[in-house]
């Protein structure tokens, strides 16, 4: 996903020019982050953060500056996972200021991907919750099957779950109305393999492209029910392929379909923009 030219929320003014003239595009690239991370439930993490420099943008065709963060859960164990994968991108201003710029902002990123585990480990724990509690409803061996894999990926969570629904029930009365359904954010799954993780963060990022112009267009009075529809069921197909279960569900040549579907959606929506 995208985020301003200013950076994260809070940050400091991104710096524009210099009177020294470009820098030489090999010299636009700072060192990343390769930090490990315990949650508070206990998970260990590993963030890793990569300043790719300037590169061309395939579904913009421009020069942009681009910082890679991704995220894995159980670090070094078998069952090790991505959980979090997300381009940021930034203008291509081949300054040292620029430079410096970047480098704060690599900080500030491994600062918001803790923060994100935190969060992602809270919706763990819900969905598990829901889980647990449905299945004590239907005895679906389905929705046993995932507890249970959630169990193993994630055995902290599962424990903090487990305790979490055992109070609840300690403290709820017969006469007590049942809890009302949690809706848990689906999420999206990160294929370790690198091909296919670039094509998922890339229609991530897309998706986010195609909102934020889609809604500009909105404001404008230049949007019709046909192609909100069309949006709509476009993003939730997407979101569909990029939130499969299994890994078998990726494949390079379903997801460049969807990658090519939202590009030209997009560029659609953009065409209408500058009408």
């Amino acid at each position: 996903m995208s985020i301003p030219a200013s950076g994260l929320p809070g940050g400091p003014a991104e710096p524009t020019g210099s009177p020294a003239g470009p820098l030489d595009r090999k010299l636009c690239q700072v060192g990343g982050v390769n930090q490990n991370y315990t949650s508070a439930a206990g998970t260990l993490y590993h963030i890793q953060i990569e300043d790719r420099g300037p590169v061309l943008d395939k579904a913009s065709n421009r020069e942009l500056r681009r910082v890679n963060v991704i995220v894995y859960a159980n670090y070094g164990e078998q069952n090790a996972q991505i959980v979090h994968g997300r381009d940021h991108d930034y203008p291509d201003i081949r300054t040292q200021a620029h430079t410096a710029f970047i480098t704060s902002r690599v900080a500030d990123l491994a600062a918001e991907a803790r923060r994100i585990i935190e969060e992602k480990e809270q919706r763990q724990v819900m969905r598990i919750n829901a889980l647990i509690h449905e299945y004590h409803l239907t005895k679906n061996d389905v929705l046993k099957k995932e507890f249970e894999e959630a169990n193993t990926l994630f055995p902290f969570l599962f424990s903090r779950a487990w305790l979490e629904l055992k109070q609840e029930r300690a403290m709820a009365t017969s006469a007590a109305a049942p809890p009302p359904p949690v809706e848990v954010r689906e999420e999206v799954v990160y294929p370790l393999d690198t091909e296919l993780r670039e094509s998922v963060i890339e229609i991530e990022r897309l998706m986010a492209e195609l909102d934020h112009d889609l809604k500009r267009l909105k404001a404008a009075g230049k949007a019709d029910d046909i192609l909100l529809q069309t949006c709509r069921k476009l993003v939730a197909r997407a979101k569909e392929t990029v939130s499969g279960r299994e890994g078998s569900e990726f494949n390079a040549r379903r997801l460049e379909m969807m990658r090519h579907s939202l590009t030209t959606t997009w560029r659609q929506v953009k065409s209408r923009l500058k009408a």
